[in-house]
């Protein structure tokens, strides 16, 4: 398999010549991830032994770190208040694969609690990310 350059790629792909959106990759995939396994039909999921919202509310928990990392880093130039809008964005994000697993799968159906347990894990999500950070500021000054 042929490897390609830096200076390449760079020259091919203009996003490449920004570094912040490759901060971005792990939580498009992650949300890609979320959004093949939420729409797979039930007989080909991954079947897990725990309850159905901790497992939503963990896996919404890591999709809030995901994209908050990026956005907080220090690479990152927005300022807006993103802690709500990652809130907002994956308790929107969830409560769209609820409706099309109601709507658009046989075998998978949308439920409001699984949008309460994907709010509360994004919830702890955006606290977690907002206490870390806000202690190393301290820590700092």
């Amino acid at each position: 398999m042929p490897v390609i350059s830096v200076t390449v790629l760079k020259s091919i792909c203009p996003i490449a010549n920004c570094k912040k959106y490759w901060t971005f990759l792990p939580a498009v995939l992650f949300t890609a991830a979320v959004a093949y396994l939420s729409l797979t039909e039930s007989a080909q999921a991954p079947s897990v032994a725990l309850n159905d919202k901790v497992i939503h509310a963990c896996i919404y928990l890591v999709l809030a770190i995901a994209w908050l990392l990026p956005l907080k880093s220090p690479i990152s130039n927005i300022q807006f208040p993103i802690y709500a809008v990652v809130l907002l964005g994956t308790t929107v994000f969830g409560g769209i694969l609820e409706l099309l697993q109601h709507f658009c799968t046989l075998t998978r159906s949308g439920e409001w609690l699984d949008l309460l347990a994907d709010f509360v894990g994004a919830l702890i999500g955006v606290v977690l990310v907002w206490f870390i950070q806000s202690q190393i500021i301290n820590h700092k000054s």
